[in-house]
């Protein structure tokens, strides 16, 4: 646990998870086992009538409530300017503030909003997503859009329910486990190997309450996801539930590849990592996959692009994972994609990975041919913010 000077003036919790029950019962054992705590919740369910309600309690009950007006038509964005004046006025009076994100909000910008602006009175301690493990399959499955599980947080918002959950399962350190006597075996697995570093803790434990004062660092938390340096499981078998970590240096045929992507996309639960395209040599390219749908983005240029003069603006955990991909011909340029699911075929999807890569007589045609290769990916391709 962090010491007490080290800490805000408040200490912040964040507690995400797409299941409302599931996050009331985390807040409000947080709440009867930290005395002096208060919990703060945005209802962006509310933003079709143009505003985001503000409720705000403690162990005994509702403290107050109020309204946020929408921002630029946008829940999640009403949201961030409302969180941090609630959190200042907080910050006198309370020991502990849990907020408890709305379905489908994703704790990272969260998380770094209250580090960005809390100075040192307000600042983000740990952050929680509370998860029933017998659900993660079912919602991992679920490709529907937000908008239509009526879980959208504003008019522009693509995600879906698979990738939301994943997101908010891969960020958090600390996963809160709820109704766990309902999962078997393939579901505590499948949670184990979507996130082999979190700390599970079950809703009863005193634990809990103990780690929301943890500490935590936004910077870390990002990097940590960001496919340039991302920390992606590791090779597992267990209960029916398996991870392939698929690893080479030599590039992908660009239209070999995206004829590939349907059969890749559903070959698995949950899919992510870094890839790069014979005919895009300098650049990076995130996988990020689940529920069906399958997100490629460009991620910045591959180190060994770069010039050696701007090694030195680029931050040490993304050197420390250039230097373990390091190849003598290609640098930092590597496949490395995982693969997560139940009943996981590793060997049809071994050679149907190897299938999409350069021929020997393509890789022996060098740089220059590579780059005359069709661009296949253009359509696909967004930057990562």
């Amino acid at each position: 646990m962090t010491p007490d000077k080290e800490r805000p003036q408040l200490p912040v919790v964040l507690v995400a998870g797409m299941h409302a029950d599931a996050r009331r019962r985390v807040v409000d054992r947080l709440l009867a086992d930290v005395p002096g705590s208060v919990a703060l919740h945005h209802d962006l369910g509310s933003a079709a009538d143009g505003t985001v309600t503000r409720t705000v309690r403690d162990a005994t009950g509702e403290v107050s409530r109020g309204a946020a007006p929408l921002v630029n038509d946008c829940a999640c964005c009403a949201l961030r300017e409302d969180l941090m004046p609630e959190l200042l006025r907080l910050a006198g009076s309370a020991r502990l503030a849990v907020v408890e994100l709305w379905d489908s909000v994703e704790p990272m910008a969260m998380a770094e909003a209250v580090a960005a602006h809390g100075g040192h009175t307000v600042g983000p301690t740990n952050v929680i997503t509370a998860v029933d493990p017998a659900l993660v399959l079912p919602c991992l499955a679920n490709g529907d859009d937000l908008t239509e599980a009526g879980l959208a947080a504003a008019a522009t918002d693509q995600r879906t329910v698979a990738d939301t959950l994943a997101r908010q399962l891969e960020y958090a350190p600390v996963l809160a486990l709820v109704d766990e006597d309902e999962a078997d075996d393939e579901d505590r697995a499948l949670l184990t190997q979507l996130h082999p570093t979190a700390r599970q803790v079950p809703l009863d434990s005193p634990e809990l309450a103990q780690l929301a004062f943890a500490g935590f660092d936004v910077e870390t938390a990002a990097a940590a996801q960001h496919p340039s340096c991302a920390l992606l499981p590791q090779e597992a078998d267990e209960a029916g539930v398996a991870t392939l970590v698929w690893r080479g240096h030599r590039p992908f045929h660009p239209g070999r590849l995206y004829q590939a992507l349907e059969d890749l996309t559903c070959a698995a639960a949950r899919s992510r990592g870094r890839f790069w395209l014979a005919d895009r040599p300098d650049t990076l390219l995130g996988w990020d996959a689940a529920g069906g749908a399958l997100s490629v983005e460009t991620a910045g240029p591959w180190l060994a692009s770069l010039p050696d003069a701007a090694w030195d603006l680029v931050p040490p955990m993304r050197r420390a994972a250039a230097s373990l991909d390091w190849h003598p011909r290609h640098g930092d340029r590597c496949q490395h994609l995982v693969f997560i699911s139940p009943g996981l075929d590793r060997e049809g999807l071994t050679q149907l990975l190897e299938s999409c890569l350069l021929t020997d007589t393509e890789y022996a045609a060098g740089r220059e041919a590579w780059k005359r290769f069709p661009a296949a990916f253009d359509d696909l391709l967004s930057p990562v913010s």
